[in-house]
């Protein structure tokens, strides 16, 4: 699923959403669950995905996603494929680990993206997916959609930034 990018013209967008827009408009979760063949749902935290998906590995995606620019988070869509890869409660341990060693803090998008890969690598990989289907459901999806973008519900850091602009509009005595 190399050319999944280009396929689909789909474009991913920081939080959770209602609904994708036209353009796609949802975050990396979003897009892969519909992606993996299940019905379109807003992810507000990893515990919401389908049990067939990686906790950790959603759990950074979800990061590099909501953390990223709108040009860099484009880049995680060859991701949204792989992310259906669960495994034992042991691979997934080593994959938290993994993941935990490699990031402390504040990390570049760049490095995020390596352990994301590092991380895809260890243990049982996604099923492959077949391209037209993969397309067929993400552009039915979209073809539902009444506005030409999503609206997203506010991510973490628009949350962060609307509560710093709060307390500089208001004096707390």
């Amino acid at each position: 699923m190399d050319h999944f990018d280009h396929i689909l013209n789909w474009t991913l967008k920081p939080g959770s959403h209602t609904f994708p827009g036209q353009d796609g408009g949802t975050c990396i979760n979003e897009a892969a669950i519909v992606a993996a063949g299940f019905a379109y749902q807003p992810v507000k935290s990893v515990d919401e995905m389908p049990a067939c998906f990686s906790r950790p590995i959603c759990r950074l995606a979800m990061r590099l996603n909501d953390e990223a620019t709108e040009e860099q988070r484009q880049r995680l869509l060859p991701f949204v494929t792989k992310l259906a890869c669960a495994d034992t409660d042991q691979i997934e341990r080593e994959r938290a680990v993994y993941i935990h060693r490699r990031i402390s803090g504040r990390v570049s998008f760049e490095d995020g993206l390596a352990v994301l890969a590092g991380a895809l690598a260890i243990g049982r990989q996604a099923d492959a997916l077949d391209e037209l289907d993969v397309s067929t459901r993400m552009s039915t999806l979209r073809s539902q959609a009444e506005h030409p973008t999503s609206v997203p519900e506010e991510s973490l850091a628009a949350l962060f930034t609307s509560w710093a602009w709060v307390k500089r509009k208001v004096k707390v005595s």
